[in-house]
């Protein structure tokens, strides 16, 4: 199959055709009197001629179409593409060709929400919108059937293939994830729109997802999942800052010679500063009064 690409047509300004018809009309008018007067026919010829421009003064009018801005007239003469007109106002072509209209404003495509499966096989429900518009008018309407119809499907195939590669939620830093990566997912999206329209000649202005959650069924274990992964990575950062407190102090101490531990009196030391500083509650302090050989 050929890929069609769009061609710029000139068209005349309906005005001046306007114009040229009423100057038309008064000739063909001005004929008529002459070749007919008031004794009947006075002169075939001028009758004749009358006549003829009466049929192409007739054929004239079919000729004219409108466009608005934002809007572009594809050209067909017996089926063959012979161009598109991007000028806007009233304009006149070749009354045998055959014009089709089609809109260039963006417009928006709110997709419905999918039940799909994540990188991870779990099931999530998810939507995007997507901004576009037509780019190549010949593409559109000559390499798909319905141009309108092809973005709404390519588009719901599309979502579905992102959400196949990425994980809902991940704990993993270096790994891109649907809720986390909103914008890095939205660039993947629109990429991958950009290649799926360039054969309908649809360009993408913006794609996004308008949705994201877990399926019904698992919402609430997914939930738990999430409560148990943030209280553990809490907790290891949380370990992690404490370790480094009390190494801290240890070299701290040994630096100024304030006190000199032996290896007994630093493991004490460690766990009850790591006592103090991981648990979930306030420490009460015990003071010791005695040794730790006692």
């Amino acid at each position: 199959m050929q890929d069609a690409r769009e061609r710029t047509i000139s068209t005349i300004s309906g005005w001046g055709v306007v114009f040229g018809l009423l100057a038309l009309a008064g000739v063909v008018y001005s004929l008529y009197q002459y070749s007919l007067g008031t004794r009947g026919i006075e002169s075939g010829w001028g009758l004749g001629i009358a006549i003829t421009l009466t049929v192409v003064w007739s054929l004239i009018p079919i000729g004219f179409f409108t466009l608005q801005p934002n809007q572009a007239a594809v050209l067909l003469l017996f089926g063959d593409y012979r161009g598109t007109c991007r000028d806007c106002g009233l304009r006149w072509a070749n009354p045998l060709f055959s014009v089709k209209k089609i809109s260039l404003r963006a417009r928006n495509l709110n997709g419905e929400k999918l039940k799909v499966n994540d990188k991870r096989g779990n099931p999530i429900e998810i939507a995007a919108v997507v901004v576009w518009h037509v780019k190549d008018t010949a593409q559109a309407v000559f390499d798909v059937d319905d141009y309108e119809d092809y973005v709404k499907i390519q588009s719901e195939s599309a979502v579905r293939h992102l959400a196949s590669r990425f994980a809902y939620d991940t704990n993993e830093e270096e790994t891109l994830s649907l809720r986390a990566n909103l914008d890095e997912v939205s660039h993947e999206l629109q990429r991958e729109l950009t290649e799926r329209f360039e054969k309908a000649g649809v360009q993408v202005d913006e794609a996004r997802l308008s949705h994201l959650a877990y399926a019904p069924e698992i919402a609430g274990a997914m939930l738990r999942r999430q409560q148990a992964e943030a209280i553990v990575a809490a907790r290891q950062r949380v370990v992690d800052g404490a370790v480094g407190m009390v190494e801290m102090a240890l070299s701290k101490l040994a630096e100024h010679k304030t006190v000199e531990l032996d290896e007994e009196r630093k493991a004490s030391m460690v766990s009850n500063l790591l006592v103090v500083l991981c648990g979930e509650r306030e420490a009460s302090p015990v003071i010791n009064t005695g040794t730790l050989y006692n």
